[in-house]
């Protein structure tokens, strides 16, 4: 604490703090510059998130299937449903399914208790083996070791351990019996030598020296086996096919069989045009908001008797009129900003070339896609709806081709184009501006505010040897004043002496 005038009778504090207002006019400039530069960095930053949003949105929209999705429908859903790629072709398809595939499956013939004794089957020399098959039919053969104090819980999940996940066994504790069933379905098992007593190839093949095991222990018996059999169905009343799976993929079509048919499905397929109108208009309208924001940033008037309010100054003011201040003080503060004028220019320009396709479609106005005709729309894009749909329902391959061709000649795709255009744009601003997870020594303004920083600091310590200085001086004035009423005093007293 300083405390002063006690001789002078002068606010020296308040005179400190006048002398050092205007000391620290230069500190207060620099301190709005900092402000200046914090707002510059983050109005460039909402800009990039705004593209960003765009960037998110090329993978999808250089796929064929937003351009030509298709949709499928079954006379028989309840019996078979279909999924259709985009290199689909339309039109109705045939389907009778007249058998489902299935899972293997083995049960118990007799009761089991959960406290069975596997101690004939414990030892180094002991092993149980089983097979699966593998996809060409050839067998794999699985070793289950039995360890001492292991139970019936334990063995079973050993057994789908060492049969790596090909088959799945447990207990059920009110019928008393254990289940053996394979996790996928269809028939494997092509080899001859691997029949049981019946004739029947089972999925899951007991070896004749652990026979023994599965059956007097576990209670089950090979022949018992069900399943394990391959869907089949007749394609356009025609060709007859087998599939290990419930699903079956045949030109472009996934078709799914949820039980047999009654006599045909039909299966119809058809381009949805309106889910790729739908793709398309999200495209625009993220593309629109990003232009109708850099495009304000180079329209807005600035203002240049706004600056940065200091905290003196906001400690004068209402939340509002801050409020109001600080939005006239932001407008206009990238304008002129090259970053964001060649940035527009290049989307625009991406998406207004010429694609040599070789098909109908050259252009995006071809397809009713035009720039708005308000030149202070900045390129802003307007679809002519109706003419979108024909084009998508009529000739989806070429509009497909004008967007998304992945060539690097005359021939490359809107999309792609705008997808480096773009690329290009936020490497600017990310050089320009940065992003959340980089230094200052980063990007440009980064730097600019970090020489800034360090001119604040050293102005700063400059201020207190300033402040010190002045309250020196003062302290000077007050020694000298004290030491003069002193002589003062000290002449008055010999005068009076001398009456």
């Amino acid at each position: 604490m300083r405390v002063g005038g006690i001789v002078s009778g002068m606010d020296i504090e308040a005179m400190v703090n006048k002398l050092m207002e205007a000391e620290r006019m230069p500190l207060n400039r620099m301190y709005q510059q900092q402000t200046t530069l914090e707002w510059k960095r983050d109005a460039f930053r909402d800009i990039n998130s705004k593209l960003l949003e765009l960037d998110n949105m090329m993978l999808d929209m250089k796929l064929s299937t937003s351009y030509k999705p298709k949709v499928a429908t079954s006379s028989q859903e309840s019996a078979v449903t279909a999924t259709a790629s985009s290199n689909a072709s339309n039109g109705s398809y045939e389907i009778e399914v007249t058998h489902l595939a299935s899972n293997a499956i083995n049960y118990s013939t007799k009761d089991v208790e959960a406290d069975v004794s596997f101690e004939e089957y414990i030892g180094e020399d002991k092993s149980i083996t089983f097979k699966t098959f593998n996809e060409d039919g050839t067998a794999k053969t699985h070793t289950l070791k039995i360890e001492e104090g292991d139970n019936l819980s334990q063995v079973l999940k050993k057994i789908g351990e060492v049969s790596e996940g090909r088959v799945r066994a447990f207990y059920d504790e009110n019928s008393k019996k254990v289940v053996l069933e394979t996790t996928r379905t269809g028939s494997y098992n092509t080899g001859e030598d691997y029949k049981n007593s019946n004739g029947k190839k089972p999925e899951i093949y007991f070896d004749e020296e652990s026979s023994s095991f599965f059956e007097n222990v576990l209670g089950l018996k090979m022949e018992n086996e069900t399943g394990g059999e391959n869907a089949v169905f007749t394609y356009n009343n025609g060709l007859e096919i087998t599939s290990k799976n419930n699903h079956y993929t045949l030109n472009g079509i996934t078709f799914e069989f949820n039980n047999v048919t009654e006599g045909n499905a039909r299966i119809t397929v058809s381009t949805d045009v309106e889910q790729s109108f739908d793709n398309i208009m999200n495209f625009v309208e993220k593309y629109n908001e990003a232009i109708e924001v850099m495009n304000t940033s180079q329209l807005e008037k600035k203002n240049r008797d706004f600056p940065p309010l200091t905290d003196e100054q906001k400690e004068e003011m209402t939340e509002d009129q801050i409020k109001k201040w600080e939005e006239k003080a932001k407008s206009g503060i990238l304008r002129g900003e090259s970053t964001i004028k060649d940035g527009m220019y290049t989307l625009r320009q991406s998406l207004q070339s010429v694609v040599e396709t070789g098909g109908e479609y050259t252009l995006l106005s071809h397809i009713g896609i035009t720039t708005t005709k308000n030149y202070l729309d900045g390129g802003k894009l307007e679809v002519n709806e109706e003419k979108l749909k024909a084009a998508l329902r009529e000739n989806p391959d070429d509009v497909y081709k004008l967007f998304s061709n992945s060539s690097n000649g005359n021939d490359r795709g809107l999309i792609h184009r705008f997808d480096d255009a773009l690329d290009n744009t936020r490497k600017k601003i990310i050089e320009k501006a940065g992003n959340s997870s980089h230094a200052l020594d980063n990007y440009l303004i980064g730097k600019e505010m970090k020489q800034l920083n360090e001119r604040v600091s050293s102005f700063e310590r400059r201020m207190i040897q300033v402040e010190q200085r002045y309250w020196n001086q003062f302290t000077q004035m007050e020694k000298a004043i004290s030491q003069l009423n002193q002589q003062s005093s000290y002449l008055f007293s010999q005068f009076g002496g001398g009456m």
